[in-house]
């Protein structure tokens, strides 16, 4: 017999981030002031509703960067967080913020350890300082902090006093991370049978359940999400922004307002500021959520894309695109459609010969690249498959440690020589940034890895980097050496070259 639970999902959610707050406290993460007001902006532009600034009470630093955002006049709603004191609240009203979100232990292990608190005066002080920010502001958040792991009958009765204080939102925490799906549904319903403002969830990672517990709680109840960008924060983090939208929209059919074709351009941003990579495999916005290598999937694609994507969910919607990869598991249909892209047709047989030699170096543990496809290419069909518009013609590094690592190239750029130099923070760095410097096209470098494909200290190096054009495609190049820095500016001239051709082929 089936048994079916009834949602009581909302035909809309807001979205709260608190990228900025709780995606800071991630280890080793620290944002510039100008980076804050950046990911203030974006997050604004894309449609959140709400951006928890920072913890004005933590430092003065803190309480100057939660004042310049909220001075920016941003769409979103500006909050900053609040321990339950008076002074932390009258910090966050100096900033000038439009919310002030307010926590307090509520589970026994957090109050006696923590606030050394009885249960009675918890209650008593959610009353006041509810009060005292309703008195002085329209929105007040108040979260119970580690709700997940606090006596249900006692949570209900804290937010009850927190509602009846004048708190137009109650936040229900799972502050370790250790609640299921299941469990959430559970609570979330009772609360909401009990308390009728806006409830809020926000959900910790450590189980990797975040996502799946916030969209949960949705259906039980919840019209207000707390998510970071990247799913950054505290320990394992929070649950990611993308994931999160793109569940509720594509999957529920609930609506969040956010413009999800800048969640890939708004995921960078915050990996670069943040110095965390996007994985590849990260759903959503990671470089392999639409890649496709093996030749089943590939050739099902290309037929039509909903036989191995959701197809309720297409990179277009999320600002990514549809690409396809070359390795060991790759087809023939795949490697005639790459290189039909740039008017390039083999026989049958140069094709099956380009295929098991993608597939060889494959095997060998290499990354293929889309240069390396070229090169196999000319080599098996005799042809110059790419153009070399840009060839380097020499190159100069000063490094030391005392000096900035300085670079300067010499290219022959389209038949014109033109020179570069470009400061960088290693020597590397600096080689591709020269380059960069006399390239005829903008292209920005996405990805940079090194390996070493043999030992010693005269090892050779294999450079493999990915690049991104104006329009958003992307290019893999590679290089190998026992030079890592001409190994690294010849893979660039190996992706401008490619970029080049691409562009201009007939």
């Amino acid at each position: 017999m089936a048994f079916f639970v009834e949602s009581r999902s909302p035909k809309r959610v807001t979205v709260f981030d608190t990228t900025l707050r709780d995606g800071e406290q991630t280890p080793g993460v620290s944002f510039t002031l100008e980076q804050k007001l950046d990911i203030a902006r974006i997050l604004s532009e894309v449609g959140v509703h709400a951006i928890e600034a920072g913890f004005p009470a933590s430092s003065e630093q803190e309480k100057e960067t939660v004042s310049r955002i909220a001075a920016e006049g941003h769409s979103a709603a500006i909050c900053g967080l609040s321990r339950s004191r008076v002074d932390d609240v009258n910090t966050c009203l100096d900033c000038d913020v439009d919310m002030v979100h307010v926590f307090i232990p509520t589970s026994d292990i957090q109050r006696e350890n923590t606030i050394k608190k009885s249960r009675e005066e918890v209650l008593a002080i959610t009353g006041e300082i509810v009060g005292y920010v309703r008195d002085h502001l329209g929105q007040c958040m108040f979260s119970a902090m580690d709700a997940t792991r606090t006596d249900l009958p006692y949570l209900i009765e804290v937010f009850r006093a927190a509602a009846d204080a004048g708190a137009t939102v109650v936040n229900v925490p799972d502050t370790v991370g250790v609640y299921t799906p299941t469990k959430i549904r559970t609570l979330v319903s009772a609360i909401a049978e009990e308390i009728k403002i806006p409830i809020d969830i926000h959900c910790h990672n450590d189980f990797g359940l975040a996502v799946a517990n916030t969209t949960t709680a949705v259906e039980a109840g919840a019209s207000q999400v707390q998510v970071t960008v990247n799913g950054i924060g505290e320990r394992a983090g929070n649950a990611d922004i993308a994931q999160t939208v793109m569940i509720l929209e594509s999957i529920e059919g609930i609506s969040t307002g956010i413009e999800t074709t800048r969640l890939v351009e708004m995921s960078r941003l915050v990996s670069r500021y943040s110095g965390i990579p996007i994985v590849p495999i990260q759903p959503v916005v990671g470089d392999n959520a639409f890649a496709h290598e093996s030749g089943i999937h590939s050739h099902g694609i290309m037929a039509n894309s909903q036989t191995f994507e959701p197809g309720i969910m297409t990179p277009e919607m999320v600002g990514h695109r549809r690409r396809l990869a070359l390795g060991k598991h790759v087809g023939r249909h795949a490697v005639r459609q790459m290189l039909s892209l740039v008017h390039i047709n083999p026989s049958d047989r140069e094709l099956d010969l380009i295929v098991d030699r993608i597939k060889t170096l494959s095997a060998r543990g290499r990354r293929v690249t889309d240069h390396d496809l070229y090169v196999i290419t000319e080599d098996v069909m005799d042809i110059q498959a790419v153009a070399k518009t840009v060839e380097l013609r020499d190159i100069a590094i000063m490094s030391g440690n005392h000096c900035i690592p300085t670079a300067s190239v010499r290219a022959c750029v389209l038949g014109t020589e033109k020179t570069g130099s470009a400061i960088g923070n290693g020597s590397v760095d600096a080689a591709v940034k020269a380059v960069l410097s006399v390239m005829p096209i903008g292209i920005q470098l996405k990805d940079f890895r090194i390996e070493a494909i043999s030992g010693g200290t005269d090892a050779i190096g294999h450079v493999t980097i990915t690049v991104e054009d104006p329009e958003g495609r992307t290019y893999d190049a590679s290089s190998s050496g026992d030079d890592i820095v001409l190994a690294s500016a010849e893979a660039m001239i190996n992706a401008i070259n490619l970029v080049r051709y691409t562009q201009t082929s007939p």
